[in-house]
C-alpha cells in the first residue's frame, strides 16, 4: 500500500483585482491618512453630536409640536366642521335636488317622452312609406342617367387624353428623361471624385498637424499626470473612509463616557432619591392623607346624595299636594265594556246562545 499522503494547502492564489501598489501609494499613504484624520475627528464628533440632538430634539420637541400644530386642526376641522356640513349639504341636496328631479323625471319627461315617441313612431311609417314608393323609383332613374352619361364621358376622355397622353409620353418623354438621368451620373461621378480628393488632402493635414500632436500630448503628458492624480485622489479618498471609520469609533468612545457620567451625576442620584426619598413619602402622604380625604370626600357626597334625593321628594310631594287641594282629586278613567265576555260567559261551540242574544 502507499504511504499516506500528508494534507496539503492549495497554493493561495493573489486575486484578479488586486495589482501590485507603487512606491507612490506607499509614500502618499502614511500622511495622508494622518492628516485627515485629525482634520476628520473633530468634525465626525460635532457631527455626531449634532446627529443625538437632532434626534432628541426631534422626537421630543418638533414632532409633538407639529402633531399639535398641523395634523390635530385639520382632523378637528374634517371631523367636526368638514364632515357635519358634508352630511347636511347632502341632504339638503337631496331634499331639494334629487328628490324634485326624480317627480319630474317619473311625472313630467317620462309621458313627454312617450308620446314623443308615439308621434316619431308615426312619422317613421310615413317617412318608410315616401322612401319606398317616391324616392327609390326617382332614385333608380336618375342612377340609369347618370351610369350613361359616364360611360360617354370616360368613353370620350380615353379617347381624347389617355391614348394620346400614352403616345407622348413613350415616344418623347421617356428618352428625353433617360438622357438627363445619364449626364447627370456623369455630373455627379465627376463630382464624386472631386470631393473624395478634397477629403483625403483635408484628412491627412489634419491628422499631421492637429491628431498626431494631441496623440503626443495625451500619451506623454497627460496619460501620467492623470494616473499620479488618480493614485493621490485614491489615497486621499480611502484616508476618508478609514479616519471617518475610526472617528466614529472615537465619537462612541466618547459619547458612551459621557453617557455613563450622566448617568452616575444625574440619573443614579435622582433615581436614588426617587426611590428612597420621594416614594417613602409619597406612600405616607397617600395613606395618611390622601385615603382619609377620600373616604370624607365620598361619604360628604354620600350625605349630599341622600339629603337631595330627600328634598326632591319632599318638593315632589308637596306639589302633589297643592295640586289636589286647588284643582281636586284627578278623574280617573271610566272602564270601557267590552264587546266579548271575559270568564266563563265566552261563546263556545256546544252552546247555540251568544252574547247578544242571551239574557
Amino acid at each position: 500500500m502507499d504511504a499516506p499522503r500528508k494534507f496539503e494547502k492549495p497554493p493561495v492564489r493573489p486575486s484578479p483585482q488586486s495589482s501590485p501598489e507603487g512606491c507612490l501609494a506607499v509614500a502618499i499613504r502614511v500622511p495622508v491618512r494622518i492628516v485627515v484624520l485629525v482634520l476628520v475627528v473633530p468634525v465626525r464628533l460635532v457631527w455626531d453630536g449634532l446627529v443625538v440632538s437632532g434626534r432628541f430634539l426631534y422626537r421630543s420637541v418638533l414632532r409633538p409640536v407639529a402633531r399639535a400644530v398641523f395634523v390635530w386642526p385639520w382632523v378637528a376641522l374634517w371631523r367636526y366642521v368638514v364632515v357635519p356640513l358634508a352630511k347636511a349639504l347632502g341632504r339638503l341636496t337631496n331634499l331639494l335636488v334629487v328628490v324634485p328631479l326624480v317627480w319630474l323625471y317619473r311625472y313630467v319627461f317620462t309621458p313627454v317622452g312617450h308620446g314623443l315617441a308615439w308621434i316619431a313612431r308615426q312619422l317613421g311609417s310615413g317617412l318608410v312609406w315616401v322612401y319606398a314608393r317616391v324616392l327609390t323609383p326617382v332614385g333608380h332613374a336618375c342612377a340609369w342617367v347618370v351610369n350613361g352619361v359616364a360611360a360617354g364621358v370616360a368613353w370620350l376622355g380615353r379617347y381624347l387624353f389617355v391614348v394620346p397622353a400614352g403616345w407622348l409620353y413613350a415616344w418623347v418623354l421617356a428618352p428625353v428623361g433617360r438622357s438627363i438621368a445619364w449626364c447627370g451620373r456623369g455630373f455627379m461621378w465627376l463630382v464624386r471624385a472631386v470631393g473624395t480628393g478634397i477629403g483625403v488632402v483635408l484628412y491627412w493635414t489634419a491628422r499631421i498637424l492637429l491628431v498626431l500632436p494631441a496623440i503626443g500630448l495625451w500619451r506623454w503628458v497627460l496619460t501620467p499626470v492623470g494616473r499620479v492624480l488618480a493614485v493621490v485622489g485614491r489615497e486621499v479618498w480611502d484616508a476618508l473612509g478609514h479616519a471617518w471609520r475610526i472617528a466614529g469609533h472615537i465619537s462612541l468612545a466618547v459619547g458612551r463616557v459621557l453617557g455613563t457620567l450622566f448617568r452616575w451625576i444625574f440619573v443614579e442620584p435622582v433615581s436614588w432619591v426617587y426611590r428612597t426619598v420621594l416614594t417613602p413619602v409619597g406612600h405616607v402622604v397617600r395613606d395618611l392623607v390622601l385615603r382619609p380625604a377620600a373616604e370624607a370626600a365620598r361619604a360628604v357626597g354620600r350625605v349630599t346624595r341622600q339629603v337631595l334625593t330627600a328634598a326632591r321628594e319632599s318638593a315632589r310631594q308637596a306639589r302633589a299636594d297643592f295640586r289636589r287641594m286647588v284643582f281636586g282629586e284627578p278623574r280617573q278613567p271610566e272602564p270601557v265594556e267590552r264587546r266579548e265576555p271575559m270568564g266563563d260567559e265566552t261563546r263556545t261551540l256546544g252552546r247555540s246562545t251568544t252574547v247578544l242574544t242571551k239574557d
